[in-house]
């Protein structure tokens, strides 16, 4: 061991997490350090497809998170903070264990001690301040796996879509661009494009190990009005993109909407808490007694939860409506891979309307669900409760609030705002071109624009 790697390591009782004693090393845990959760996770769904592709090597996936003084040291400024990126690795389906502070450089007594075999990282080149390979250690000792970088956007394309305000990315319509009917390039370019679409989807609705079937995804069609508005009361149609597990015996459906742009701290608090309220319910209620759990097992060969969740994402015509600047950031493919990845959802419906109304919600997939979920606050500047019919209904809820409430793609873009001359210091870095001055005070100049169409918007309500 380099004198470089004996330098940071933790004693007994002082590691980030538990074990606090070496483990033996197991072939199947591997564990992932990937560079660029350290940034942010405006880009988790590319993240999320190299912790699917890790996990599906081994039994086992612990994920390396890097402090904000390590990457700002060696990559520059963080958009999102530790706490917020754990978060985010914590609520991956595929992610076993998150490790923080794992250091930049990856050092051979830290996996080791975690019972890892090997690294995995992706086909990029990662290196630290030095310019140095920071996997060179691991390398060097024949335990690093490589995987491929996930096709799409990257990170830079995100934050260039924030600063440039541009809306080439909105996808008018799912299933067109799915089959082939819409996009760019020629017609068999769209197809192939649609296929790699469609596989994409069917990944990221495996279940925790990346090989079976996990979530179940289905696709809602309507009018345009039905979607964009609360004017239309319409049932609509859904279809089914891929199947996945069903809700079993005795759980309660759960039904959740939004954009989920950025899918950032925000939406996977108030997911894990709509968890953990109906965790607490059905708890009072006798669910995780002994014998009931025995009884699950009988019946249905495993044990589960008492809850599934189904999500439903908005289309990106639907979200620019109401939220104007080039909101959503992401487009709804994007936003629903990164929905579909997170473990606390079942079920997903793409193109759900803005507005679930009672016709709507009593011809769900499911059938009526037991609870409508919303979170403290909202992203949208609405006329009007988009949720008068599940309160109507009696099945209305609104989590507490929570630490990450306010951390939304406004509040992401905002953050890049502030720290733009530390970003395209690092572009400039990497031979990539800078934003304008003028593309910057027009995004502030449309973000303004946006905050007073809100403001007239909640004093239309109150």
């Amino acid at each position: 061991m380099s004198a470089a790697e004996e330098k940071g390591v933790p004693t007994a009782g002082s590691w980030p997490v538990d074990p606090q004693q070496d483990s033996p090393w197991q072939v199947e845990h591997l564990f992932l350090l990937k560079s660029l959760f350290s940034e942010a996770h405006v880009n988790f769904a590319g993240h999320a497809g190299a912790m699917l592709q890790a996990r599906r090597l081994g039994k086992e996936l612990l994920v390396g998170i890097h402090s904000d003084e390590a990457i700002l040291e060696n990559k520059g400024p963080t958009v999102m903070t530790l706490k917020e990126r754990v978060s985010a690795v914590d609520a991956c389906r595929w992610s076993t264990l998150s490790v923080p502070y794992a250091p930049y450089v990856t050092s051979l007594p830290w996996i080791s001690h975690y019972g890892c075999q090997y690294v995995v990282h992706g086909d990029d080149i990662s290196s630290d301040s030095s310019g140095e390979d920071c996997y060179r250690y691991v390398k060097a000792a024949g335990r690093f796996l490589v995987v491929k970088r996930t096709p799409g956007i990257s990170t830079t394309d995100l934050v260039g879509r924030m600063l440039l305000c541009t809306k080439g990315h909105f996808i008018k319509s799912l299933i067109g661009t799915l089959e082939g009917h819409e996009g760019f390039g020629t017609t068999e370019e769209r197809r192939t494009a649609g296929r790699d679409m469609k596989q994409r989807i069917r990944d990221y609705a495996t279940d925790e190990t990346g090989l079976k079937p996990g979530a179940e995804v289905w696709n809602w069609s309507g009018s345009k009005s039905a979607m964009e508005d609360h004017t239309t009361e319409e049932a609509g149609s859904h279809s089914k993109m891929v199947d996945g597990k069903r809700p079993k015996s005795g759980q309660r459906i759960i039904y959740v909407d939004g954009g989920f742009d950025l899918f950032s701290s925000g939406h996977i608090e108030f997911l894990r808490q709509v968890l953990n309220v109906e965790e607490a319910l059905c708890r009072k209620h006798g669910w995780y007694e002994s014998d009931a759990s025995k009884r699950r097992i009988a019946e249905a060969g495993e044990d589960y939860g008492p809850a599934f969740i189904v999500a439903g994402v908005h289309d990106d015509e639907v979200i620019n409506h109401w939220k104007g600047v080039n909101y959503p950031i992401m487009n709804i493919f994007e936003r629903g891979l990164c929905v579909l990845q997170c473990k606390y959802i079942n079920s997903v419906i793409f193109s759900a309307p803005f507005t679930p109304t009672k016709t709507y919600l009593t011809h769900l997939p499911y059938g009526t669900p037991d609870a409508v979920y919303h979170g403290p606050t909202s992203f949208m500047p609405l006329t009007y409760d988009p949720y008068t019919a599940p309160r109507g209904m009696g099945i209305f809820h609104e989590v507490d609030k929570h630490d990450f409430q306010n951390v939304n793609a406004g509040e992401i873009v905002q953050r890049i705002m502030r720290s733009r001359a530390l970003y395209e210091e690092r572009q400039r870095a990497k031979g990539e071109k800078a934003v304008g001055e003028e593309a910057v005070r027009r995004r502030e100049m449309l973000e303004q624009e946006a905050k007073v169409l809100e403001g007239k918007a909640l004093a239309a309500r109150s």
